[in-house]
């Protein structure tokens, strides 16, 4: 259920040729190549790869209101979240990609699940056939691994790898689907099962000149017995293209990676897996790592202020600062909130519910003197995690944790025309 104990455990057996997964031969063609690994997860596609990604990596409109594009993905900007409510809508969630966002015919998709960890051989599951299940809805976040990256550069004047996302690739939506434990079992699940990997229907990921195949992740047969959903609607509507049409994992807590979009096949193995997005990619790696690399453990804690990094405020009126934050670990206890660069905190007030794998809404009053200032929110979880002041370095700039510093500006208010004096 850990899931930094099980990619240590993963990738140890690995090293010792005890797991099914990325051919050693490709790893060290990548080497040779200097596709290192601690570079590999930041290196792009081939060049015929990112072309095609880079005819039609996403689907949705991005207007700029709304988004930030980064290449293959799109990140949410905070100022579009306030006074939107819980959830965040569809047109506004952040969209990570590796490649490109394919265009699947709900009709003729079939869920293929196979391997030795079954009593018997291949089924096959079309989008009915999951309708027809027992449903369950949840509110869950999702969230990419390098949120905040760009932080580690322009907060703690630290070089990192990989796309450059502020605060806004995360997410939470209401998700209605089938859980996976279901589906395991009425395929046949047997007590041989050691780990449960879905692979993506995307354009195969290729780099350094090898092709590393579909976008996977193994999940322990526990943690997929647990509360893993495969997801058919997204806030009441079908899965958008973006986000995984028409059926993608969601597995609360673990990184964004391991909530594979456009599932297309499940294996279930009665054996150790192995894939790149396990051991090679998503590790700490970094002066304070070991040569291979150290697996996470579960997403971080965070907060965000719903507003964009330089807004103007006019000085002197009252104004209600709005902001989320959010613990892979439980719920939010409480939320600090300094608007004079850390001197001096206050008790935020919560709005709404704070619900385990998601988030909670924030407010606090202000009267912002005239000039520059400095807002900071730090969150605390139920368990006791706390916000540090530093994100611990990794080169490829993952689980950025520190509390952010949000630049804003008073400006004196405009004065009123003459006739109303």
């Amino acid at each position: 259920m850990d899931e930094r104990a099980y990619d240590d455990r993963r990738f140890r057996q690995w090293q010792a040729g005890r797991a099914r997964g990325l051919d050693r031969r490709d790893l060290l063609k990548l080497a040779a190549l200097g596709v290192t690994a601690p570079a590999l997860a930041a290196v792009g596609a081939s060049p015929a790869a990112a072309a095609a990604a880079a005819a039609a990596p996403i689907v949705k409109p991005l207007p700029p209101e709304l988004f930030k594009p980064l290449g293959t993905n799109a990140e949410t900007l905070w100022s579009s979240l306030k006074d939107v409510g819980y959830h965040v809508p569809i047109d506004r969630f952040f969209v990570r990609n590796h490649t490109s966002t394919p265009i699947i015919d709900s009709a003729s998709w079939r869920l293929t699940v196979f391997g030795a960890g079954l009593r018997g051989g291949p089924v096959e599951f079309s989008l009915r056939d999951l309708e027809r299940l027992p449903s369950v809805t949840r509110s869950v976040t999702i969230e990419c691994a390098g949120n905040g990256r760009s932080y580690f550069t322009t907060q703690q004047a630290q070089t990192v790898s990989g796309t450059a996302w502020g605060l806004g690739a995360v997410g939470v939506a209401r998700w209605r689907g089938v859980k996976l434990s279901t589906v395991l079992r009425r395929a046949g699940l047997s007590s041989r099962a050691v780990d449960v990997q879905a692979a993506g229907l995307d354009p195969n990921y290729v780099t350094g000149g090898v092709d590393l195949g579909p976008v996977r992740r193994p999940l322990p047969v526990r943690k997929a017995l647990d509360d893993v959903l495969l997801a058919y609607e997204m806030n009441g509507s079908p899965l958008p293209a973006d986000h995984g049409h028409p059926v993608r994992l969601v597995v609360p807590s673990w990184i964004g990676i391991s909530s594979i979009k456009w599932v297309g096949s499940i294996e279930v193995s009665d054996e150790p897996l192995f894939s790149p997005w396990n051991t090679q990619f998503y590790r700490f790696f970094g002066p304070d790592f070991p040569a291979e690399g150290q697996p996470f453990d579960r997403q971080s804690i965070k907060s965000a202020f719903e507003l964009d990094p330089g807004a103007t405020f006019p000085a002197g009126l009252p104004v209600r600062l709005t902001g989320r934050s959010w613990s892979a670990a439980g719920r939010i206890k409480h939320v600090e909130v300094s608007t004079d660069g850390g001197t001096r905190w206050r008790r935020a007030r919560p709005v709404g519910p704070s619900i385990d794998n998601a988030w909670q809404r924030w407010e606090l009053d202000w009267r912002p003197a005239e000039g520059p200032h400095v807002l900071q929110a730090r969150a605390t979880d139920v368990r006791g995690n706390v916000q540090p002041d530093v994100a611990r370095f990794n080169t490829l700039g993952y689980l950025f944790d520190a509390v952010v510093k949000v630049p804003v500006t008073a400006s004196p208010a405009p004065a009123a025309p003459a006739a109303l004096r």
